[in-house]
């Protein structure tokens, strides 16, 4: 029964020690990212103050998931680890289950965007994994470390911690090893945005309330019902009430399908950007209030000699008000044509604020955050001069 035991607890300690590190991994991978969706929780919870430690948090809950998952496969710091997955699992589920209920939060960001997950597969996901923690928990007076050596587990846990964190400061300062999202370099932005011929459509659904005039019983019926069955045409039945349309089944969602780029006077000029069948560089400043001014104006350096003797365009993305952009453009002497498009799909082109992305015909053809920006003479023997 011992043995049988012991087998079931290096099961467990496997399942979620791997579990634990894929998911830490992935997300310290991108940690602006799960910052992002650190400061939707905050949202919803009315924590904004939490804001401005969001990357910090995200670096440190990500480097925590690996930490523990490390610990708990060596055996290192058995009680302890025990109680730290404990208490993380039990954090963690009641977030996904807050989100699923209250439908607050749409996807949980517990495999970054390398696996979305929906709030109830999120949920569903803690809650086995909480089965198997509280099961460690319960046994972790058995669990054996794979060296008693007080020394070798001292080093070794501070090895792990200290390669964790870096590898989290680098991926923020940078950008991440492994680009999941929808804009990595590669990707021709028009194809992604378009939906295939014949794909399936969203399906709603209305419900509508009828009631009978003799009788005065009430009852519902979705819309496909109200047809099928024709009951319009029984004159002892009248319409009350219908609901609005519900989503029930989610057609083919396009890759990129919320971009929509616009000048101040809300012209659109999406496909004459994405058209453009010459080298094109686009700086990507979501949010202005934050973003490294002395990058913008790094970008803006390369922007002018981009300009003169290549002719090519530069434009600069922001969700900012034309208003705070024409600020900042005659502060810093901007010569970008400035263009408005959703935060959302902004923060998603390029992890920095700002950012460089280098397109033609709509392909991404590399990208720079602010802390690796190359420069004008770069540009010009890698792409530009190959150009004419």
């Amino acid at each position: 029964m011992k043995k049988r035991n012991n087998t079931i607890l290096w099961v467990a300690r496997i399942l979620v020690g791997l579990l634990f590190i894929f998911s830490g991994l992935i997300k310290l991978n991108d940690p602006l990212g799960f910052s992002y969706k650190l400061e939707e929780y905050f949202e919803v919870f009315h924590l904004i103050f939490l804001n401005q430690l969001a990357v910090f948090l995200s670096i440190f809950l990500c480097a925590l998931e690996v930490i523990f998952g490390v610990l708990l496969l060596t055996g290192f710091y058995a009680k302890k680890v025990a109680w730290g997955l404990l208490l993380l699992i039990v954090f963690f589920t009641f977030l996904t289950f807050y989100s699923a209920f209250f439908d607050v939060v749409k996807t949980c960001g517990c495999f970054g965007d390398a696996i979305p997950l929906t709030p109830w597969q999120s949920f569903s996901k803690d809650l086995v994994l909480l089965i198997f923690i509280v099961f460690i928990f319960i046994k972790k007076d058995d669990i054996n470390p794979l060296s008693s050596n007080k020394s070798v587990q001292f080093w070794s846990s501070t090895l792990v911690v200290v390669l964790t964190v870096l590898f989290g400061l680098y991926t923020y300062t940078f950008l991440p090893i492994i680009d999941f999202l929808p804009y990595k370099v590669g990707v021709s932005i028009p194809n992604a945005m378009k939906i295939p011929e014949g794909a399936p459509q969203d399906e709603y659904v209305i419900i509508y309330t009828l009631k009978n005039k003799k009788t005065s019983e009430q009852k519902e019926m979705t819309d496909k019902e109200y047809l099928q069955t024709k009951i319009y045409e029984n004159k002892d039945w009248e319409l009350v009430s219908s609901s609005a349309p519900k989503l029930v089944k989610a057609g083919y969602q396009p890759k990129i399908k919320d971009l929509n780029i616009y000048d101040s006077q809300g012209v659109n000029y999406t496909q004459e950007i994405l058209d453009n069948p010459y080298y094109n560089l686009v700086a990507v400043a979501w949010n202005l209030d934050k973003t490294n001014q002395k990058s913008l104006g790094d970008i803006n350096a390369i922007a002018i000699n981009a300009v003169e003797n290549f002719n090519i365009r530069t434009i600069l993305l922001t969700s900012n008000s034309a208003q705070d952009a024409g600020k900042l453009s005659k502060k810093i002497k901007l010569m970008m044509e400035v263009f408005y498009a959703d935060a959302v799909p902004l923060k998603s082109m390029v992890r920095s604020n700002p950012g460089l992305i280098l397109l033609k015909n709509g392909i991404v053809i590399n990208k720079w955050p602010a802390s690796a920006l190359p420069d004008y003479n770069q540009l010009s023997k890698a792409y530009f001069s190959k150009n004419e």
